[in-house]
């Protein structure tokens, strides 16, 4: 065989190498995983185009539909579709912290009679992180500005703000939503609701003479607002036809702790997180509304703290032997 024989023979061996390559690209990702092009949303492998987010056929929210007739209705959704789909820090670490705050808020809300949609509405929000302080003044996973929170049987002051415990915030959330539903007859009202308000929604449908809200001409903030709420639902519930490949070991564990109750003053934080076996940064970390470095409790309030487990704290805890003088 000649030497431009075998270089022909070579040539055509490593073209059909590629080729295989090439097509095997289209069907895994580069760990191996079956991509899904059920949207075309997706990230090619091959081209690296980005491209539209393909409108579901149907959705609902609580078990009410979304009337994806109405040209407005669905590029609004389109909108927050795309901004959701694209934004990929944002939502992975939602994805990721799905878990740990849904194993705490989920069940209040099912106890009281709140359709599970309803945590998609903490995420639009806060994104689910319990530190964000809107311009506003709203505070916590649910957002609740100071007055509204009071209302709604809060604590805020200097020393606590329930607005940052999860139990807590979630009860008043569930309260304001079904007094919302009871009140406009409609989940997504409810929904709209707790972004504008009860008074400032009841006026805007008297004032157009509509019951719906996807009829409703509304400020800029509500009017993305349940549509912001409808995208991360279909994001959340399909990450992997929006391009989103997290698994069970990517997500932060539910949180794991016994919990005591306190009715009398704790004059010094860090000195009752040492006596728990624990740090005031631990300490802090699991019962966020606790706000400053003391409790006064003149009027013997039962709180209930929240102890970490051993295994969800660091190994070997630094702690120095607490001053017995200056009590608890």
């Amino acid at each position: 065989m000649n030497r431009k024989r075998i270089i022909s023979i070579s040539g055509f061996v490593g073209l059909l190498l590629i080729l295989g390559l090439f097509i095997g690209a289209k069907k895994i990702d580069n760990i191996g995983r079956p991509i899904n092009y059920r949207y075309s949303n997706l990230r090619s492998p091959f081209d690296n185009k980005t491209y539209p987010v393909k409108i579901p056929d149907s959705l609902d929210f609580a078990g009410e539909s979304v009337p994806l007739f109405d040209f407005d209705v669905v590029e609004r959704l389109d909108r927050e579709l795309i901004v959701n789909t694209y934004w990929h820090s944002r939502t992975i670490l939602i994805l990721k912290e799905m878990k740990q705050i849904g194993s705490i808020i989920r069940p209040i809300m099912k106890r009281n009679g709140l359709p599970d949609d309803f945590i998609f509405l903490a995420v639009a929000e806060s994104g689910l992180q319990n530190d964000v302080v809107s311009p506003s003044g709203a505070t916590g996973i649910w957002q609740f500005v100071t007055g509204t929170g009071k209302n709604y049987g809060l604590q805020i002051d200097e020393f606590v703000d329930e607005r940052l415990n999860y139990e807590k915030s979630t009860e008043a959330a569930c309260e304001y939503l079904k007094e919302s539903k009871e009140r406009f007859g409609s989940w997504t009202l409810a929904a709209a609701s707790f972004n504008m308000g009860q008074e400032g929604l009841s006026r805007s449908m008297k004032n157009q003479k509509v019951g719906s809200y996807y009829d409703l001409y509304l400020n800029n903030e509500t009017s993305r607002y349940i549509f912001r709420i409808l995208a991360l639902k279909e994001v959340m519930k399909n990450p992997q036809s929006y391009g989103f490949y997290v698994s069970s070991t990517d997500l932060y564990p539910s949180l794991k702790y016994h919990t005591i109750t306190i009715d009398s003053t704790i004059n010094n934080l860090t000195e009752f997180a040492i006596s728990q076996g624990t740090t005031y940064k631990y300490l802090k970390v699991f019962n966020p509304w606790m706000i400053n470095t003391s409790l006064p409790n003149s009027d013997k309030k039962v709180y209930t703290i929240k102890i970490p487990e051993p295994e969800m704290v660091s190994n070997e805890l630094e702690v120095t032997e607490p001053d017995n003088s200056s009590g608890q």
